[in-house]
């Protein structure tokens, strides 16, 4: 009896040791290694446990430099350290949270293999672009040194017959590949048997608008190949008015999506950047006269109710009930998870549906974020990315001039 009664405290006080490390692991791997904090603020912490945010003390050569990132340590129940996390000082954020629809008209810098297709020659069937070694989703920059932008313009170099030298880009890697066409006998023609896109559009929602630089953020995304799913490099572009009509409804296993039509003859605006965390580019006017709100940082963001701002009929935004059922603080893009919880938008769409994509999500008088995406599965759910991570790209773009 004595035996079991030790082997039972035994057990009892390996789970109490256990259970403490489990916890840091969780939290080491759930929180984040970078803060934004406006001035006099301090780090605060929505967890479930409490977790506090002692400030670890500077390098002395660091000590005399103006707005250098700082560390805190943060210890579970304020003496378990978990981990070591940097603070960048910033100032109050305003922007004007928007939800109407633009369309999109993009024009990518070279253009992009999507597919290839085979030329009958006198010798044979062939495929001289697969032979050379191109693959699908490469960027195609330029033809024998010189810059190239349409596919009306690489069809024209390869009539000529000539091999052609090809600058390509993959992987973020620039390469050389020679492709050389072949003579179609069915078409009469020089081929190289490469399908290549040069632009596409579409619809998205925008986000938010800064008053003070023009500057608008939208989709929470980026606008991909449809083929081959590779993120579009950007040349130029503009965005446009949109009215919408109506929406195919989204059902499990089958995402519904917005439907309209550009009802401007000019643009509204012009983009400057497709980036993983959305479409970002210049308004030549405010969308509408609402007030600037606060930009939430990512650690005040809660769980619970929120509501979104999205344009389903016509050209102006309405709001929508939602639920926010978890935080990724982890992922670079898919930071929410949200949930509809509003009748008249699950009545109208299903949920979340294609181009709503960049809608705002608001919570507690801040702008929190956007809709990114719709679970396949279920459309009354979906991904949502913190409006400081969009904001970030915004900055740079600035920053760039």
């Amino acid at each position: 009896m004595e035996q079991k009664r030790k082997k039972w405290i035994a057990g009892l006080c390996g789970l109490l040791l256990v259970q403490p490390v489990v916890m840091l692991l969780f939290y080491a791997g759930r929180l984040p290694d970078r803060y934004y904090l406006r001035s006099g603020e301090t780090l605060e912490l929505a967890t479930v446990l409490p977790i506090t945010a002692k400030p670890v003390a500077p390098a002395a050569s660091a000590c005399a430099v103006q707005n250098t990132p700082s560390a805190v340590s943060l210890r579970l129940f304020g003496m378990l350290p978990i981990k070591t996390a940097e603070i960048q000082q910033t100032e109050e954020i305003m922007l004007i949270p928007c939800g109407q629809a633009f369309g999109i008209r993009m024009l990518m810098d070279g253009m992009m293999a999507v597919g290839f297709g085979e030329v009958r020659t006198a010798q044979g069937a062939c495929c001289p672009a697969a032979e050379a070694g191109i693959q699908e989703g490469d960027i195609i920059q330029a033809v024998n040194r010189s810059p190239i932008g349409s596919a009306e313009a690489f069809r024209a170099a390869a009539a000529e017959g000539k091999p052609m030298l090809l600058t390509v880009l993959r992987g973020g890697k620039t390469l050389d590949i020679t492709l050389t066409p072949a003579y179609s006998e069915e078409e009469h023609c020089w081929l190289t048997g490469l399908w290549v896109r040069d632009s596409t559009a579409g619809i998205g929602t925008l986000t938010y608008y800064e008053p003070e630089t023009g500057q608008f953020g939208g989709l929470g995304h980026p606008i991909c190949d449809p083929d081959t799913g590779e993120l579009i490099p950007l040349a130029s572009g503009e965005a446009d008015a949109v009215t919408i009509q109506g929406a195919i409804r989204g059902q499990a296993g089958c995402p519904g999506q917005l439907q309209g039509y550009f009802s401007a003859s000019r643009p509204i605006g012009t983009l400057q950047c497709n980036d993983r965390c959305g479409l970002f580019g210049e308004l030549y006017e405010a969308p509408a006269e609402i007030p600037a709100i606060p930009m939430a940082l990512k650690q005040e963001i809660v769980l619970g109710e929120a509501v979104i701002l999205s344009t389903v009929r016509g050209d102006s935004p309405e709001m929508f009930t939602v639920e926010i059922t978890d935080i990724d603080y982890r992922s670079d893009t898919q930071n929410m998870v949200i949930e509809v919880t509003d009748e008249a938008l699950l009545a109208a769409t299903g949920g979340i549906v294609q181009g709503m994509s960049g809608s705002p999500i608001l919570q507690n008088g801040r702008l929190i974020g956007a809709v990114t995406h719709v679970f396949v599965s279920d459309p009354s759910q979906g991904y949502g990315i913190f409006a400081e991570s969009m904001y970030e790209v915004s900055e740079s773009i600035a920053a760039q001039g």
